[in-house]
């Protein structure tokens, strides 16, 4: 697209309105963002900001509205038409076609600009040479030359699904990078990264920055927005409430902007009472994967989990967490071959099927709650009741009793504070930090001994990470034995008792509560 008036912003949203059937995501939004600048969006889930960048994005067509990009009105048909002008955009859950490679994703994607109309076939058609065949060497030239001068290093040629989730992140950066947008959406960009990776990240952005583009970062980390934007806007209730130069601000008063009260950034955690009997061990647990790669992914791993302390598990992604909860949740995965052993309430499980061991009083908080916590095409009533349809209170004569499960469900969204209370809604219609609230709204309900907790607050707003927090030292106040995964590590250093670093397979460090800063407990993750 062609500039506009010198003097216009980059971005303009006049009034901007959409509704989901009774849902009012945004109402007459109204935000400016400077050419040349990061622009922080932040807002409970649920606030509008997301569904703002989608119609920015041309992913949802406004009810009423305009959209101003460098002066100009637009009015977009497909996202298609906004990558043509210039417009790219990083979804919080990855666009990515899993069984095919890095650099083929990133062909696809198409570079230089503009990006053909059309569907998948109209794309591929554009970017496949007269042999039918994709230009490989020329846009795997550029892309090394991208990925050098931004620091952003992968292994183009592995099938998306092999990679980590942080290197899937580094993937759609580079894909806005190759199309040459100039105008740069990022919807949670850091919630899959560690803090180093997210330095990084912040430090490529501001080179884009300096370059002229303009910088959309939805967020939910203030430390993040006071550290790297240049602005920043407060969405809540589906409004712009305001906009600040965040030299001018703190994380206090954002926080209390975004949920209209007064808000604890940080959680007490009282001194653990004596400790139990051991919640999990593990036991010289080693771990390979399926007959065709016999590489280690987990290397004599050993340690313990006693009722009534919270054990954080640290980590840059891809070193073997993952791994570890397949293993510990699903021992008998037939594509994991694993030695060692593991005993959860004192139970050798090493052999058991999954629902067998969650029957112990085992309450889950999964890694990736959309592909592991939700089914998100049923509706809320139903994602509430997966895993608890065996509980004797919510049956009568042998058969679920639906007033029973209404009940309870419609007191669980109330409690846990999920929105909308709905319990006819899709689950995929919600927000990310209301889908994380119903999962753990839902695993609470098992009284567990043994809570698993993996990133149990990615992509969620300050409101809600308190609220998770404060249920996290619940359960061990009640005795349970948590085991907390989290690349965030305010997050471990803020609610562990004990704290394990993993590095390549292996548990390589261990300390306890107040022994450890966030710069030690960073080189340990990076081997050192």
């Amino acid at each position: 697209m062609r500039p506009g008036h010198p003097t216009a912003p980059a971005v303009e949203l006049r009034g901007l309105s959409k509704r989901f059937g009774s849902v009012q995501a945004n109402a007459e939004v109204n935000l400016r963002a400077e050419a040349g600048t990061i622009h922080g969006l932040i807002g409970e889930n649920g606030a509008g900001k997301s569904t703002a960048m989608k119609m920015l994005f041309g992913m949802f067509r406004p009810d009423a509205g305009e959209i101003y990009v460098h002066g100009h009105p637009c009015r977009w048909e497909s996202p298609a038409d906004a990558i043509a002008s210039g417009i790219g955009m990083v979804h919080q859950h990855f666009m990515l076609a899993g069984p095919i490679s890095a650099l083929d994703n990133l062909l696809l994607a198409g570079g230089g600009g503009a990006a053909p109309p059309g569907g998948w076939a109209a794309r591929l058609g554009a970017r496949l040479g007269g042999l039918g065949v994709l230009d490989r060497r020329g846009g795997r030239a550029r892309l090394d030359s991208l990925s050098r001068q931004y620091g952003l290093s992968v292994d183009f040629e592995r099938p998306i699904e092999e990679l980590p989730v942080g290197k899937q992140q580094t993937i759609e950066i580079l894909k806005l990078l190759y199309r040459e947008a100039n105008i740069l959406i990022l919807d949670e960009p850091t919630a899959v990264l560690t803090p180093q990776q997210a330095s990084q990240l912040f430090e490529n952005l501001k080179k884009l920055r300096d370059e002229g583009k303009t910088i959309l970062f939805v967020t939910h980390k203030l430390k993040e927005v006071m550290a790297f934007t240049d602005r920043v806007s407060v969405f809540r209730n589906g409004h712009v409430t305001g906009t600040v130069e965040t030299c001018q601000t703190n994380p206090q008063e954002l926080a209390d902007l975004m949920v209209g009260r007064k808000v604890v950034l940080r959680v007490e955690v009282p001194p653990a009472a004596a400790l139990g009997a051991a919640a999990l061990e593990l036991d010289h647990l080693h771990l390979v994967g399926a007959a065709h790669d016999s590489r280690p992914r987990l290397a004599q791993v050993g340690f313990s989990v006693r009722c009534g302390e919270i054990v954080g598990l640290a980590g840059v992604e891809g070193n073997g967490q993952s791994e570890l909860l397949q293993a510990i949740l699903h021992p008998c995965d037939p594509l994991c071959r694993t030695s060692g052993h593991i005993k959860v309430l004192g139970q050798d499980v090493t052999r058991w099927e999954a629902r067998r061991i969650r029957e112990l009083g085992v309450a889950v908080i999964p890694e990736d709650r959309q592909h592991e916590g939700l089914l998100l095409e049923e509706p809320v009533r139903e994602n509430f009741l997966l895993g608890l349809h065996r509980d004797h209170s919510f049956q009568r004569n042998g058969f679920l009793n639906s007033k029973r499960i209404d009940q309870a469900a419609a007191r669980a969204l109330e409690d846990y504070d999920v929105r909308p209370r709905d319990l006819a809604l899709c689950a995929g219609n919600l927000s990310g930090g209301n889908q994380q609230k119903l999962i753990v709204a839902r695993e609470f309900q098992r009284r567990p001994r043994l809570l698993i907790a993996a990133q149990p607050t990615r992509g969620v707003d300050v409101g809600a990470i308190e609220f998770i927090h404060h249920r996290i030292i619940q359960a061990r106040t009640e005795r349970a034995g948590v085991l907390l995964v989290s690349s965030e590590l305010d997050e471990v250093l803020a609610l562990s008792d004990r704290i394990l670093v993993m590095y390549e397979g292996q548990v390589v460090a261990e300390f306890a509560r107040g022994h450890v800063s966030e710069k030690e407990l960073g080189l340990k993750m990076g081997g050192a």
